[in-house]
């Protein structure tokens, strides 16, 4: 699995611990612990965001060098690495849109 995978994990975990600590606090009425459960829940948050943004960018850049193996395939007249190159410009395409 990759850091970014390993990353979006553990921040949906945190922020389903936060919320659940934040619903307890607020439940008995323990304004520290809703709070701590609150930052928690915005750390996991967090956490997800910046492995997604990591994510949209390794797309990119998959994007953007398959393109450029597509056009000199195509220039060399190279169908093997044409395909290779679309395949890879649309696998970042697609991790792009996964990771929105």
């Amino acid at each position: 699995m990759s850091t970014n995978a390993t990353n979006r994990g553990e921040g949906a975990a945190e922020e389903v611990g936060g919320k659940i600590k934040k619903t307890i606090g607020k439940v008995i009425g323990n304004e520290q612990m809703e709070a701590e459960g609150k930052a928690k829940e915005l750390e996991g948050q967090a956490k997800q965001e910046a492995a997604k943004a990591g994510e949209r960018v390794k797309g990119a850049v998959e994007e953007v060098t398959g393109a450029i193996k597509n056009r000199v395939g195509a220039v060399i007249g190279n169908e093997q690495m044409q395909a290779e190159g679309k395949a890879r410009e649309l696998q970042g395409d697609a991790r792009q849109k996964l990771n929105k």
